[in-house]
């Protein structure tokens, strides 16, 4: 059972090994693959040392399944290259989401419908997963209409030179910026480009992704992404709108009822998802549960969970189990 890590020097991709091991996945031999600047670094999983290869020995290895987190110029180019050898590809870049041919999952939502013939699987944006996480549930039952997001992203969602250049500022070092302004103390409106409607990239793949993972185009969504001075873990507050009634108390008792939500919503208590808490778990955090004061049929929520894990790695290993599972039944999980 070859598995490929494209991008396997990175933030993510050093955290999809990380999760291959914690999850005990049944990997044979792990082809961790980089740019040529990395090849012949050595990675490690389950106690082994695996020298880092370039996309295109990777390639020739002829892996089952290669999860990509190396960029979308690269998942463009080699996520076809891969299919078409046979390789089922997990893409946890943009380059597939919306296409109308590959399929959007995450695992808990809709991980049923992946079958064989879909050798490209991409990976939702992290914002976009944890807010699905926590209201596919509440649209099961109510038939959400809109949607109002705000996010307050964590710097690692932009790479560890975003992290060092938070680090920096914290020591007062003048280096290399990946953001236009200081990040250390300060909040940046600003996550990825400026689009000519005058949303960010960032705020558009919330839109259109929640809508195809939700398989309904109708919902009125509308999101701000906020950049914050937090090292990991990304926060939502959410403004759901739906077509029936509810009740507080349904709605909390559907959300408990799911494991890969955390309900903490006791806030006379102080309990409330805090991304601080969150990092390192590959949950989802709701709370801050309450009607919305103008809108009977609106609720307000408040969503956190770790971007580095359920945001990105662990969902992609989440889609490899299923694979596994379904296509590979001689290394099913006992």
């Amino acid at each position: 059972m070859k598995i490929a890590v494209i991008g396997a020097t990175g933030l993510v991709g050093n955290k999809i090994i990380e999760i291959l091991e914690e999850r005990n996945f049944p990997v044979s031999e792990l082809i961790p693959a980089a740019t040529e600047k990395s090849v012949g670094k050595q990675i490690k999983l389950n106690s082994k040392s695996y020298k880092v290869v370039n996309v295109q020995s990777a390639l020739d290895l002829k892996p089952a399944i290669a999860i990509f987190s190396a960029g979308g110029d690269t998942a463009k180019e080699w996520a076809p290259k891969f299919a078409f050898a046979g390789t089922f590809v997990i893409d946890n870049s943009s380059a597939w989401r919306m296409d109308k041919n590959v399929k959007l999952i995450v695992p808990e939502i809709n991980g049923n419908t992946i079958e064989e013939t879909d050798k490209i699987i991409a990976n939702p944006n992290c914002s976009t997963i944890q807010l699905v996480v926590a209201i596919a549930p509440l649209h099961e039952r109510y038939i959400i209409k809109r949607i109002i997001v705000s996010t307050y992203q964590s710097v690692s969602g932009s790479g560890v030179k975003a992290l060092w250049q938070l680090e920096n500022e914290r020591k007062g070092v003048d280096d290399e910026k990946v953001y236009p302004h200081r990040i250390d103390k300060n909040c940046l409106p600003h996550c990825d480009v400026f689009l000519e409607n005058g949303y960010t990239k960032e705020e558009m793949k919330i839109v259109n992704e929640t809508r195809k993972i939700l398989n309904k185009q109708t919902i009125g969504i509308s999101s701000t992404a906020v950049r914050v001075p937090v090292t990991g873990g990304h926060s939502e507050s959410v403004y759901l709108e739906f077509e029936k009634d509810f009740q507080l108390n349904v709605i909390r008792n559907i959300l408990a009822e799911r494991g890969e939500i955390v309900l903490q919503d006791e806030p006379a208590n102080n309990l409330y998802p805090m991304p601080i808490n969150a990092e390192g778990s590959d949950q989802v955090f709701v709370g801050r549960i309450r009607r919305d004061l103008s809108n009977p049929q609106g609720l307000n929520l408040w969503v956190v969970s770790d971007n580095l894990r359920k945001g990105a790695a662990t969902n992609a290993v989440q889609i490899a189990e299923i694979i596994t599972e379904k296509f590979f039944s001689k290394y099913r999980f006992s």
